[in-house]
């Protein structure tokens, strides 16, 4: 116990508010910013305990690393007296527990503090860390409603998916030993209880334990003794909230069980997809739910069924120290807005690309669905087109097509498009060499080849959208980029089947006015269809009688379909997920593309994995890895000092993008530039004083 009037640093403690397994908290006044805190601190009989002065220190790590509105914000942390502390800001307000006392609550507010659950949880796993101790003791509800994650005690660290396994936080001893129990039974998900590695959808089906609660007014999986309890969540399930509740919606009632699945791999596979499940029942609208309720469940595998199939591709690491691996999943996708009457049948293979091939930023699928293109550089440096016929043992360079980028199919499926050499060029199948169709650069956004002959492209990255015959010809703009609106590019056109409608993306500095539009080579009318930072691809309808097809995009890492009506060209419901986890590039690299193909008879093709963690990675003359250097991140473009002792890169930390400097001797990052526009592509002068980069900050990229 602390009494009130003593000073920790420039703390002086009021009073006590509380204290737990893991310390006593404290009310406290900041005198150097004249603002009340809590203090945290772990008490001095337990500081000599290692394991809990351990989890203590993580505590502060994990809570310091992280900055969101639904996580408590850590200030400083501290010794006294042996025992460290951690300062945090002071809540005004209520435990969720407390609520929960008094009975379920309103679907509603239930529903708008999962929200905001996710939305913290999102922002910890985006960050590599996992909490494994949630539960209504460690969520926080203030007076003005928002809920507030607390206690990362037990939180685990761990590199961001695809980090590099030489880095400091991997090689650092695991604080809990493999095998050990850890958590709060109740709310312990199944990997939990068996002491086997938890990662991030633990938390999600300790999420999906809350929620439960939440709606049901009872906990999910409570028993007279522990060992029973540990036992109902390895093989029970709960009662049917509909039972306890008949209030409750269907699609919420599935949105919960899905976190509940006893395997990881049958839950949401991110707390950003759960979010947006969750978003989506937010509509005022009773149907609002049940199309949400489709969306959410048509990635599981017991609630589709179709004729339709994609092509599935894993994470390709695409930084030039990157491994390279590219894998498929062929698998049956549901009538998307329709309940199946069967399981589909699913067959998976992989497509491996030829040893030491890095593969590029897109790829194209055939209009017969049978084959797909896509670029890659091998250990020489030379880039090459690779076709791969999906039932073929290995993909085959396509000679003629040097350099090439962003490949695309004509509509007979007998040549491909693509950039190389700033040119747009197209190539036969079947062999022979490139012909030039029109000049482009060496940073092309993109193009789409429609059935009367007329490709359309977008040459660089502040251009509006051109047209030009397929048989080459002068080529001439076709879209105006409207700067009354600050547009700075229009790009990614995709031909609708008519051949005469395409849709575009519009970039411009400001997020609410970028946007998918659509417009037409014959008229220079355009109008909106969906504000997304996305490419586009529509998907046929399965059979002459389903109407309307389904027009593709992302939403961040989430591939969606939502109906839409070739004919009338509008788009009717609401979206659903089709995939997860799908590449899908932000502000640094060929922002608003998303990395996935369809063809015309419904064949979908596309790459799941994380493109924004990348490594800095030396190696030698040989071509041999020495070690790498600092944290993955988002980086690209990286430059060495001409004393080699430091290295700018662009780095999309605080978006949209910065450009950053790193000591090579302690491998930090001191962020460089400060402007809210994307700042990137950083050149040392010759004597290491001074940088000059590439920004849009005046509305188009300038130095």
């Amino acid at each position: 116990m602390i009494d009130a009037g003593t000073r920790l640093g420039r703390y002086e403690i009021r009073s006590k508010l509380g204290a737990g397994g893991m310390g006593e908290v404290y009310r406290a006044h900041d005198e150097r910013l004249n603002r009340d805190v809590a203090i945290k601190v772990l008490p001095a009989a337990l500081s000599q305990d290692t394991d809990r002065l351990r989890r203590f220190e993580q505590e502060a790590q994990a809570a310091g690393a992280l900055n969101h509105p639904n996580i408590l914000a850590v200030y400083d942390v501290g010794m006294h007296d042996g025992s460290p502390y951690i300062v945090s800001e002071l809540l005004e307000g209520e435990e969720l527990r407390e609520q929960l006392n008094d009975g379920p609550l309103p679907q509603r507010k239930a529903l708008d503090y999962a929200q905001q659950i996710a939305q913290g949880l999102a922002a910890a796993h985006e960050r590599g860390i996992t909490h494994r101790d949630l539960k209504p003791e460690n969520l926080f509800i203030t007076t003005d409603g928002r809920v507030k994650i607390l206690d990362f005690g037990l939180a685990k660290l761990r590199p961001p998916r695809n980090e590099s396994t030489s880095s400091e936080i991997d090689t650092r001893k695991q604080i809990t030993d493999p095998g050990t129990v850890m958590g709060t039974v109740g709310y312990m998900s199944p990997e939990q209880v068996r002491g086997h590695e938890a990662d991030h959808r633990s938390d999600i089906f300790s999420f999906g334990s809350i929620l439960y609660e939440m709606l049901a007014g009872q906990r999910a999986f409570r028993r007279e003794t522990m060992a029973e309890t540990m036992t109902a969540i390895l093989k029970e399930e709960p009662p049917e909230l509909s039972e306890t509740n008949a209030k409750i919606s269907l699609p919420l009632e599935k949105i919960v069980r899905r976190c509940l699945e006893k395997k990881p791999e049958r839950r949401f596979q991110s707390t950003s997809d759960l979010g947006f499940a969750l978003e989506a029942l937010s509509t005022p609208s009773g149907s609002g739910f049940e199309t949400a309720t489709s969306v959410t469940m048509a990635t599981d595998d017991h609630a589709v069924e179709g004729r339709t199939w994609f092509v599935r591709n894993a994470r390709l690491a695409w930084i030039a120290a990157g491994v390279l691996l590219l894998a498929a999943l062929m698998v049956a996708i549901p009538y998307f807005f329709q309940r199946a009457p069967a399981a589909p049948t699913v067959t998976r293979f992989t497509i491996a690309p030829p040893e030491k091939l890095v593969i590029g930023e897109s790829l194209a699928l055939s209009p017969d669905g049978k084959v797909v293109a896509f670029s890659g550089t091998d250990e020489t440096g030379k880039t090459l087109l690779w076709i791969r016929a999906l039932d073929a043992l290995t993909p085959q360079p396509l000679a003629g097509t040097e350099g090439g980028r962003f490949p695309f199919w004509s509509p007979d499926g007998r040549s491909l498009g693509f950039f190389a050499d700033a040119k747009l060029k197209r190539i036969e199948i079947a062999g022979g060499a490139a012909q030039p169709l029109a000049d482009a650069s060496l940073e092309p956004r993109g193009a789409t080849w429609g059935s009367d002959g007329i490709i359309l492209f977008s040459p660089n990255i502040i251009s509006p959208v051109y047209r030009v015959s397929a048989a080459g010809g002068s080529a001439s703009p076709l879209t105006e980029i409207d700067q009354s609106r600050s547009e700075t590019s229009h790009r990614w056109p995709y031909f609708l089947p008519d051949g005469r409608h395409f849709i575009y993306f519009v970039r411009g500095p400001k997020k609410e006015e970028q946007g998918l539009f659509l417009a037409s080579v014959d008229s220079k009318d355009r109008r909106l269809l969906l504000k997304v930072e996305s490419s586009v691809a529509y998907m046929p309808p399965d059979a002459p009688s389903r109407s309307p097809g389904l027009l593709l995009f992302m939403r961040d890492q989430t591939l969606m379909a939502q109906p839409f009506d070739k004919d009338k060209l509008e788009l009717s419901g609401e979206p659903q997920a089709i995939a997860e986890d799908v590449v899908h590039y932000g502000e640094i690299g060929p922002s608003a593309l998303g990395i996935f193909s369809i063809s015309t008879n419904g064949v979908l093709c596309y790459q799941t994995g994380n493109r924004s963690t990348s490594q800095l990675t030396w190696f030698d003359r040989s071509g041999k890895q020495l070690g790498t250097v600092g944290a993955a991140g988002n980086l690209s473009e990286p430059v060495l000092s001409p004393d080699g002792q430091r290295v700018a890169v662009g780095m999309e930390k605080e978006a949209p993008g910065d450009v950053w400097i790193m000591e090579l001797a302690r491998g930090t990052f001191t962020r460089f530039t400060f402007d809210p526009h994307l700042d990137r592509r950083p050149i040392w002068s010759p004597d290491g004083s001074r940088i000059v980069f590439s920004s849009d900050r005046n509305g188009f990229d300038g130095l």
